[in-house]
């Protein structure tokens, strides 16, 4: 899954929204640095900020106008690579080492809780308090640890379902709907259904909703492991059961989001489950042969809308950062109007303030918000937890086993079942 804007004009996508959950024994990471937490809130200066590959240019015209309009508070860009797992290396490397040169980092809505539970974020209450009362609520939980705001909601994103309206006049509401229109696929000697099956962030992704659409949840509502239930076993088996009919093609075993997407565009599906990005590529790339011929629609689910992962990046600052005052209000910066309404054309990035979703000068150019917006309301976290390595591990290796085969859907729930007690239990 592509956690970072990596590509073009990718919208961020692993998320998940934080929901204030107090997990056992990891509550008081939060206050380990609160000396460091509080330095520099008064200082201000030159900061760096951190965020992943900027393919789609959306960072480095932000940053030039802000270092134009603040000459004596400059901000320059550390630009990562356009790997997640590598950008989350890098942060907490430099966060271990106290490095006060990342003032500002782009933080992965599923790192929030983890790099908040030790320490590293600068909680946004007192000096460092922004103003939350614009912003979609469930952007703003993904910001949120232990009921503190450690930092700003940036981008958000939900999952959407594209779908060819030349074959199918009307969008599947359920997952039994869409499974029965996989017959209209097979008569146009095309595949049915795809999203992100490989081996990587994007599986959790999609497990994920197919458990939570079905009533499930990988861990409850205290954090502990509960993946092996009725619900759960739901949703895994409608993954399982659509790859061994062929309503799912055996090939989307390898697809990320570009290989579904470069299905979607050459017409050799009926449906996709994607993120925003592909709505402009599939109606400008030249090879698109779907131009004129899709549709969107939320993700479908038990009995309607699909619980969408809630995906988005966060802009947090470092407990380390000795001017903190200037990276507070660069995170204002970040938050306004203006920006958030760069990023939605500039980058096709979802926006974190809720009035856009309905501004006409945005839908006129972006006609997919409104739906959207209905999949980030119904949206639903991935496992919210310190731990999130290990977890999305123990998701990833079974599912992919239930996909291949090698294991029954109660064997891979089972065994994702102890895999997550493991890690929530120990945080290995």
């Amino acid at each position: 899954m592509k956690t970072t804007r990596a590509k073009v004009r990718f919208a961020s996508v692993a998320g998940i929204a934080a929901i204030g959950l107090v997990l056992t024994g990891c509550s008081s990471g939060g206050s380990a640095n609160s000396g460091d937490a509080q330095n520099g809130q008064d200082s201000r200066g030159p900061i760096t900020y951190v965020q992943g590959k900027d393919n789609s240019n959306v960072v480095r015209p932000l940053i030039a106008k802000w270092n134009k309009a603040h000459p004596d508070e400059k901000v320059t860009f550390k630009e990562q690579s356009d790997q997640a797992d590598q950008q989350h290396d890098d942060l907490v490397q430099h966060f271990q080492a106290k490095d006060e040169n990342y003032d500002v980092v782009d933080v992965d809505v599923v790192w929030t809780a983890e790099f908040a539970a030790k320490g590293w974020l600068t909680p946004l209450t007192g000096k460092m308090k922004i103003d939350t009362s614009k912003l979609l609520p469930a952007t703003v939980k993904t910001a949120t640890y232990n009921n503190t705001l450690y930092a700003a909601p940036q981008t958000s994103d939900g999952a959407l379902l594209y779908y060819r309206k030349d074959l199918v006049k009307t969008p599947p509401t359920t997952w039994d709907e869409m499974m029965q229109d996989c017959s209209i696929a097979k008569k146009a000697g095309i595949g049915c259904y795809a999203g992100q099956f490989a081996k990587y962030e994007g599986l959790t992704v999609n497990a994920s909703e197919a458990i939570n659409g079905s009533g499930g949840s990988v861990l409850n509502s205290s954090g502990a492991a509960d993946v092996d239930t009725s619900d759960a076993k739901a949703g895994l088996q409608n993954l399982v059961d659509a790859f061994k009919d062929g309503n799912i093609p055996a090939e989307a075993i390898t697809y990320q989001e570009e290989q579904g997407r470069t299905a979607f565009e050459n017409g050799k599906l009926l449906f996709l489950r994607n993120w925003p990005y592909v709505y402009n590529l599939a109606k400008t790339d030249g090879s698109s042969k779907v131009k004129d011929t899709f549709g969107i629609a939320p993700i479908p689910g038990k009995d309607g809308t699909g619980a969408s992962t809630l995906g988005g990046h966060n802009a947090a600052i470092s407990v380390y950062s000795k001017h903190k005052a200037t990276a507070h209000d660069f995170l204002e910066f970040l938050e306004s109007n203006e920006t958030q309404k760069f990023f939605a054309t500039q980058g096709s990035l979802a926006p974190v303030v809720g009035d856009l979703y309905t501004d006409s000068e945005l839908t006129s150019k972006l006609p997919y918000l409104p739906t959207l917006l209905k999949s980030i309301e119904s949206a639903e976290p991935r496992p919210v937890t310190p731990f999130y390595p290990a977890v999305t591990k123990a998701i990833q290796d079974n599912t992919y086993a239930a996909l291949k085969g090698s294991k029954s859907v109660d064997e891979a729930l089972k065994d994702m079942q102890a895999a997550l007690k493991t890690a929530t239990s120990s945080g290995n």
